[in-house]
Order: C-alpha cells, then sequence, then structure tokens
C-alpha cells in the first residue's frame, strides 16, 4: 500500500475485515513496515478479539477492550497523533462509523489489494465453527 511516503499512520483493523485475510500476522508484519500504529477494533467482547489475536500470533498497538468501535476510534485517534487515521472494514456500517469519528475508511478487499494482502477463502472460519459447536456440546 502507498503511504506517500509517510509512516506516520495509524490503522486500525474491523476484526472482521481481519479474519477475511489469509494471514493476519503477515498483514500486521507488513503494515508495520508504513504505518506507525496498528490494531484491532470490533463491537465483539475483549476476549473474542484477544482469541483471534493470539491464535494468528498478531501483535497490535491497542484493541478496542470494552467499548464499542465508534468510541474505540475515537479513544484512539486522540491516543495516537498520526497525521492519518486509516480504518479498514468490511460494510457501509464500518465506512459509516470512520466517517462520523473522522477516520478514512478502506474495504479490506481495497486494502489488501493495494497492499498486495491475500485475502482468506472462507474455509478457515467454516472449520472453526464445527470446533465451536463441538465445544459446547462437550461435557
Amino acid at each position: 500500500m502507498d503511504s506517500g511516503g509517510s509512516t506516520d499512520m495509524t490503522l486500525a483493523f474491523e476484526l472482521e475485515a481481519l479474519k477475511a485475510l489469509a494471514d493476519p500476522n503477515d498483514v500486521f508484519n507488513n503494515a508495520r513496515q508504513w504505518t506507525e500504529y496498528v490494531g484491532v477494533v470490533s463491537e465483539k467482547p475483549t476476549y473474542v478479539v484477544t482469541n483471534f489475536t493470539r491464535k494468528h500470533r498478531v501483535r497490535q498497538d491497542f484493541f478496542s477492550g470494552p467499548r464499542g468501535v465508534e468510541e474505540s476510534l475515537e479513544n484512539i485517534a486522540g491516543q495516537f497523533d498520526t497525521d492519518r487515521h486509516v480504518f479498514v472494514g468490511v460494510d457501509e456500517e464500518d465506512e459509516a462509523v470512520a466517517e462520523a469519528t473522522g477516520w478514512e475508511f478502506l474495504q479490506v478487499e481495497d486494502a489488501a489489494e493495494a497492499a498486495g494482502w491475500i485475502l482468506a477463502d472462507g474455509e478457515p472460519d467454516e472449520e472453526e465453527a464445527p470446533e465451536e459447536s463441538a465445544r459446547d456440546d462437550w461435557p
């Protein structure tokens, strides 16, 4: 992704956008070359984000914690004073939140194409769902 030569950027991924990428750890490592800060925001409970990032060995500079995405983006922008704040999301709702908080918005597919990231084919999530069901049924 071309950042115009400046690394003075904060990059936030909505959890669903990060799940849409084949190798989230590689994406974060790549993004660190041209951003100052990179992390994950989500409406999901903190443990969901933490479990995903641990599983994929993603080292984030920030996460949303118990807050919603909009409040998280506002707080992150106040904490990380960079020239640009870019939010990578998946839908119109994410785009609206970015607009409401003054962040630039990128669809995950557009970000992946620009940065050379590989999108997931959808199979891992399909495989994870039965495992979660199996755990729920397990005594």
